[in-house]
């Protein structure tokens, strides 16, 4: 039951955040008959962590953060399903359900990174950009004299952008407009929050980590592919040891090349070359661009194009059935290092099938052809055979299998799927 809390029922009430690496940032929680309690990411969005950084006089939003980014709390789940129009003074102005009512745990305890008296603006994405400073008089442009890059590591901590790539002066994100404040920011590097004071000059811009373009690339079309990041005029491949399923979910959003099927190493798309960018991508999976996810810290792990990781969208072009003259029958060809090959039939049955076609969005599978080759010999590798999928799988590579190129058979082996046809 969603209803407007009442004044009589919350002016006690206060917003903290706690467990984030500066006091704008990190796990909501709210004060309510004397006791310390979480907010459930029911309904959380942008517009509420909007209140929750302007209540706590900490700049603007930058983030809404769901599943306990900042740890679980304990004790009671103060508030549920918050719905602010992002107008309000205060979190308890907001409708919600009644306080410490709730079907949440702490898993979705929600959380808030706000910019603080920073942020960074018209760059090309949420951690680039012109350096702007909050103060009573509204917001205005920092200068550039006598910063540094131990300045930079604070403000890129601060906006939770990971470690800053470059620091750029003149305006290089335009002039901005309105106030340029004469202070100047000096830091030992180790600091949360920014310290100001003395002089300075000249506007600053600055880039926190954040990629100008991105692809996959040396797969059989754009949704497949090892991952290859440009920073301004830099490409470079990313450590497997950096990347997880919902990065990758994040990115094959991005490229409307479907959902993620697969996190894969060199061994499928081949070693790359030039720069290896080693930060952490840490996204919750439902964000729209790559850009808008934190970067959590900088990996240690070896740097070397052996870890280069590589995606598996659920685009067509890792898996196709060839040899009937239509997209959802024929003879099942994968994609695997560089190569189309074939699959053997020993083993395969109706739940195989069924796979290939929920991954190829073909609906479901009418037949199994037990019929060696029914759709022709196909040629070149034959990358699987004895493929045991349990039916419910969403791709062909979360079935168990002896290993890529294993099998004891010849191409008049080569399994064939007829599929319902496409489910759009």
């Amino acid at each position: 039951i969603i209803f407007v809390v009442s004044p009589e029922l919350t002016d006690s009430v206060n917003v903290r955040l706690v467990k984030g690496n500066n006091p704008c940032a990190g796990r909501v929680e709210v004060l309510h008959e004397g006791q310390w309690g979480t907010v459930c990411d029911d309904d959380w969005d942008i517009a509420d962590a909007a209140v929750v950084c302007r209540e706590l006089d900490c700049g603007t939003a930058v983030k809404a953060t769901y599943q306990a980014q900042f740890g679980q709390g304990l004790g009671q789940i103060w508030m549920a399903n918050v719905a602010c129009s992002g107008s309000e003074s205060t979190l308890k102005n907001c409708t919600s359900r009644r306080w410490g009512v709730s079907n949440c745990d702490h898993r979705e305890d929600a959380g808030v990174i706000c910019s603080g008296k920073l942020r960074l603006v018209d760059g090309f994405h949420l951690c680039s950009g012109r350096v702007e400073m909050l103060r009573t008089e509204g917001w205005g442009s920092v200068c550039d004299a006598v910063f540094d890059q131990q300045d930079a590591e604070v403000v890129c901590r601060q906006l939770d952008c990971g470690a800053p790539v470059q620091v750029l002066g003149a305006a290089a994100f335009g002039k901005g407009k309105g106030r340029v404040w004469s202070e100047e920011i000096q830091c030992r590097g180790s600091e949360s929050q920014i310290d100001i004071f003395l002089h300075c000059l000249n506007k600053l811009s600055l880039v926190c980590p954040g990629y100008t373009d991105l692809r996959l690339v040396n797969g059989s079309d754009s949704c497949s592919g090892r991952v290859e990041l440009q920073f301004l005029n830099d490409s470079g491949t990313v450590c497997d040891a950096c990347w997880d399923m919902r990065a990758a979910s994040v990115l094959c959003r991005q490229l409307n090349c479907g959902i993620a099927v697969s996190v894969v190493g060199s061994d499928w798309f081949g070693k790359g070359s030039g720069e290896i960018w080693a930060d952490v991508f840490d996204c919750d999976g439902n964000e729209t661009k790559l850009s808008e996810c934190s970067i959590s810290s900088w990996s240690r792990a070896e740097s070397s194009h052996s870890r280069d990781v590589g995606v598996i969208c659920s685009g067509r072009g890792s898996i196709r059935l060839v040899g009937s003259g239509g997209d959802c029958a024929g003879r099942l060809e994968v994609f695997h290092s560089g190569s189309w090959g074939t699959v053997c039939d020993d083993s395969w049955d109706i739940k195989d099938a069924h796979v290939v076609c929920r991954q190829l969005q073909c609906g479901v599978a009418l037949s199994n052809q037990q019929v060696p080759a029914w759709f022709g010999h196909g040629s070149g590798p034959i990358w699987l055979d004895e493929v045991e999928c349990e039916g419910n799988e969403t791709s062909l590579w979360s079935c168990s299998s002896p290993g890529w190129g294993k099998h004891d058979c010849q191409h008049k082996e080569d399994v064939g799927v007829v599929c319902s046809g496409s489910e759009e």
